[in-house]
């Protein structure tokens, strides 16, 4: 139940809260906020908005399927065993001042002129939530092209769940190679293929090769030669942004391990037992894992906004023109960069701005509250870090180059600095030393037991309503979604 109180931009009357409505009188609850998405930039926007709020002057729901912020540049350590999945789930619950309703499921589909969110829950039910003030913060789901058989043979590197499948799957090839008798199945299952050059792509490939590299000491029927890992991108460089001499270091570290390394390739046509690259050349795996970059949510093609590459066009505010009260950010929304001073450049989809902008726009979104005015986002990059597993790294922190050990030391400090929690710190710290200490078991958890999940089962991209749809269901009633075509899940 909502506490009751003049609506509007103006500081809050705890006074009113007291007083019985006269009969006749119009109640009107408080504003309500409605942050999209718990990322790094949904938790930001909400942390902000619970610090600086009054406990009356308004209401904040978030709408995420699970109540946890996933620390995603360490994936590929949960992949690779070196963290537990639980370790880098950050609970949404762990906090002194948290009042925030959280509603569990996804947004669909926003009417941005009747200022309702269509939501699908966890359990398949869709509500419809009214919002004053919307932040839009979905994130960004696997780029993907058409690709025959890449959705269907493909694994993600996007959620926690897929990280914690991966695992299980590449330990469970090694224990069916170790258990066949065919020569040629044995081969096949001990080939490894990671599309995408990215830092995703690059430190997926270098964690996972450590993996098995450490996990082929415990079966000695294995020949440790027969492994192979391959990283294939169709770009002439393997993470351009790191510069010529610390990618091309990176690819030294790389190419030292084994790890065949192919750019200007991509993948012609995936298979349950092969894939084809565009060169010609056929792969016999049965491990495909797709990173090729991102694209935003569906949820922004819901809208029947402008949009820039598929990003969501907003102001440097993180305001959508001719919507009061919208604002978006993060991955799915193309903020300009103002810190480049470039016409028409906009912030990259990184966690580092998607953290800052969460802060940003929650005080935009308190000044609009108030009738304050509200300040662009401006924050220049501090740098990049790569870890590449065991004592590998390569960082480029405030423009110095870095290599080795003292490029793992920043890589990690930084990682753990931008944890949220002190539990989560604890947690990844314990797990690094423990890993360093008495290395990995190598158990898979039972996630393969039932049946296969590639790409297409994680991240749900065919959930979401049309524009069409989406008015339809606010104009025409509840059951207008339920009953909608393609779009719908």
């Amino acid at each position: 139940m909502r506490c009751e109180e003049p609506f509007g931009g103006h500081a809050h009357d705890v006074e009113a809260d007291r007083l019985e409505p006269q009969k006749g009188m119009d109640i009107v609850t408080r504003p309500r906020i409605l942050v999209v998405g718990a990322g790094f930039a949904g938790v930001g926007c909400v942390r902000r908005l619970e610090r600086k709020l009054s406990p009356g002057e308004a209401e904040i729901t978030l709408v995420t399927p699970f109540s946890y912020q996933l620390y995603l540049p360490l994936l590929p350590q949960v992949a690779s065993g070196v963290l537990t999945p639980q370790s880098i789930a950050l609970s949404l619950r762990r906090s002194r001042k948290y009042r925030t309703r959280i509603i569990p499921g996804g947004a669909i589909g926003v009417d941005l002129k009747a200022k309702v969110c269509v939501i699908r829950t966890i359990t398949d039910e869709i509500v419809d939530e009214p919002y004053d003030y919307i932040v839009l913060a979905p994130g960004s789901v696997t780029r993907t092209f058409d690709i025959p058989g890449l959705t269907d043979h493909a694994f993600g590197m996007k959620t926690l769940a897929e990280a914690a499948y991966i695992r299980d799957h590449v330990i469970s090839q090694l224990d069916l190679a170790d258990a066949s008798h065919d020569p040629a199945e044995r081969a096949a299952r001990l080939q490894f293929v990671v599309v995408g050059g990215g830092y995703a792509g690059t430190e997926t490939a270098a964690c996972l090769q450590l993996l098995t590299h450490n996990a082929v000491k415990r079966y000695p029927r294995l020949d440790p030669n027969l492994i192979k890992w391959h990283l294939i991108d169709i770009a002439p460089k393997l993470m351009p942004e790191l510069g010529e001499k610390l990618g091309r270091s990176a690819q030294e570290v790389l190419r030292r391990r084994g790890i065949d390394i192919s750019l200007g390739v991509s993948i012609a046509k995936a298979g349950p037992d092969e894939v084809t690259f565009t060169d010609g050349r056929v792969v016999p795996t049965r491990t495909l894992i797709w990173t090729a970059g991102v694209v935003a949510s569906p949820l922004i093609g819901t809208l029947g906004a402008e949009t820039v590459r598929g990003r969501l066009a907003v102001t440097s505010e993180m305001c959508l023109p001719g919507h009061d009260g919208v604002f978006a950010l993060g991955d799915a929304a193309a903020v300009p960069d103002e810190a480049k001073g470039e016409e028409g450049a906009v912030c990259p989809p990184t966690a580092q701005h998607a953290m800052r902008q969460g802060k940003a726009v929650a005080d935009n979104v308190l000044a609009t509250l108030r009738g304050q005015p509200m300040k662009p986002y401006v924050h220049k990059d501090l740098g990049l870090v790569v870890d590449l597993g065991g004592t590998d790294a390569v960082s480029k922190p405030l423009g110095v180059e870095l290599r080795g050990l003292p490029a793992q030391a920043v890589a990690r400090g930084y990682h753990w600095s931008a944890l949220r929690t002190g539990v989560a710190k604890a947690r990844v710290l314990t797990n690094w030393t423990l890993n360093a200490l008495a290395g990995d078991d190598f158990v898979r958890t039972g996630f393969q037991a039932r049946r296969a999940a590639k790409l297409k089962d994680f991240e749900y991209t065919d959930s979401y309503l049309t524009p069409e749809q989406v008015r339809a269901r606010v104009e025409g009633g509840a059951g207008a979604a339920d009953d909608a075509g393609p779009g719908s899940a």
